[in-house]
């Protein structure tokens, strides 16, 4: 199997992968429309990118082998998602607005900044993320070697598919939203917003508790199967 097609099917398990960029991908598009939703997806993309070339030239060096256990970033970015959230969770959703025919702030040319900008902020201030592409490049260069071009041609395939799926679920999102209701909507920003919540609270609380070890020894307490 060539380089390009592995990096495809790295690319295809990431679309399936659980995050605060995927949970708002998905609403964007529903609640604002397809437009909007790939300006997301684009701002994912970049924040990708940017993770990928940092890792490649050394990002391990400053957020160590697992992001995830850099405590100054996992409570920065921690806070800023419940930020994020919390105004997520307040947004209510308006009959026009289901239309598309009320005034907004984000409307027009300055959308496409607005959104670029959130999607590469949701992303990037996941430590998860980084911990996935630390553990990429430095498999795919203890696999092809350093400076190989096979490695270029892998994570061209893996950047190409994740960018692609992304604008996929923008697309079929965007399709079911005409049987989506303004009150369904508000929900699903409730909803969304919890689970922005949820994951910056987890971001700082694990800084703190090992919140895996925590479940693991409460482990008893649950019946087997």
């Amino acid at each position: 199997m060539t380089p390009f097609l592995q990096g495809v099917l790295l690319g295809l398990t990431f679309a399936v992968l659980l995050g605060p960029a995927f949970f708002a991908l998905i609403q964007t598009s529903i609640h604002r429309g397809f437009r909007y939703g790939a300006y997301l997806a684009i701002g994912i993309f970049f924040s990708d990118l940017v993770a990928l070339l940092l890792c490649y030239f050394g990002a391990s060096q400053i957020l160590g082998s697992d992001p995830r256990e850099n405590k100054y970033f996992s409570i920065i970015g921690g806070i800023i998602l419940v930020i994020f959230g919390t105004y997520t969770f307040s947004r209510r959703v308006m009959e026009q607005s289901a239309d598309n025919t009320g005034n907004n702030l984000a409307d027009g040319p300055s959308a496409f900044y607005i959104y670029i900008i959130k999607g590469f902020f949701l992303n990037a201030l996941n430590p998860g993320m980084w911990f996935l592409w630390i553990t990429i490049v430095v498999s795919i260069s203890a696999n092809y070697g350093v400076n190989n071009q096979a490695i270029l041609f892998f994570l061209l395939g893996t950047l190409t598919t994740i960018f692609s799926t992304d604008i996929a679920k923008c697309f079929v999102s965007n399709q079911i939203k005409r049987f989506v209701n303004a009150r369904v909507m508000t929900w699903m920003n409730r909803i969304v917003g919890i689970v922005l919540i949820g994951f910056g609270t987890y971001l700082v609380i694990n800084v703190y508790v090992d919140m895996e070890r925590l479940l693991y020894l409460y482990k008893d307490f649950f019946p087997a199967d």
